[in-house]
């Protein structure tokens, strides 16, 4: 098991951007599978589309992505922003995407990642922060749960992932 102190935190470099790529397809199969049991997965971005994607980011900023590495292995990952709903004000931010290796799952990456995030919105001025969470990714939800966010019942929405419908729930919480 990965002791929580040899989890390093960093801005993400270029050259992190397939790796990046790669854990946010092995953790979003990995979810997918425990929420759809026995169903094919839906058709996701390619990993070469994935990883240029992660690229410009990291580039731009847009989001700011931090990794969490142990020695030379990128075990997961956050980009975090300002958040992109309508009307919100600048104060508040957003957990665009983060993501563990499933390897990793349940050594503290989460947490690193988390508390990184958490200090770069309070940088930037953020006092509050939302992340989207689909229902039924158990995982993510009880880690945001634990995290201190609060689900906003009314903010469910349904949104297409190839051809699958997922509903998503809206978490919430204060940055202090």
């Amino acid at each position: 098991m990965t002791e929580f102190s040899t989890i390093q935190v960093r801005p993400a470099k270029e050259r992190d951007a397939q790796a990046i790529a790669q854990i946010q397809a092995a953790a979003s199969q990995a979810a997918f599978k425990a929420q759809f049991p026995g169903e094919a997965m839906p058709e996701f971005d390619s990993l070469k589309k994935s990883q240029a994607y992660w690229r410009e980011a990291i580039e731009f900023a847009d989001p700011q992505v931090v990794v969490a590495v142990k020695g030379a292995e990128v075990m997961g990952f956050v980009g975090f922003d300002r958040s992109r709903d309508p009307k919100t004000p600048a104060t508040m931010g957003e957990i665009w995407s983060l993501y563990a290796h499933p390897s990793h799952w349940g050594q503290g990456v989460g947490l690193a990642l988390w508390d990184a995030a958490c200090e770069g919105l309070q940088d930037e001025g953020c006092t509050k922060v939302t992340a989207w969470v689909p229902l039924g990714y158990e995982r993510a939800l009880r880690f945001f749960d634990m995290a201190g966010f609060k689900r906003e019942m009314t903010s469910i929405k349904t949104v297409l992932v190839g051809l699958t419908r997922l509903e998503e729930i809206r978490f919430k919480r204060d940055l202090s």
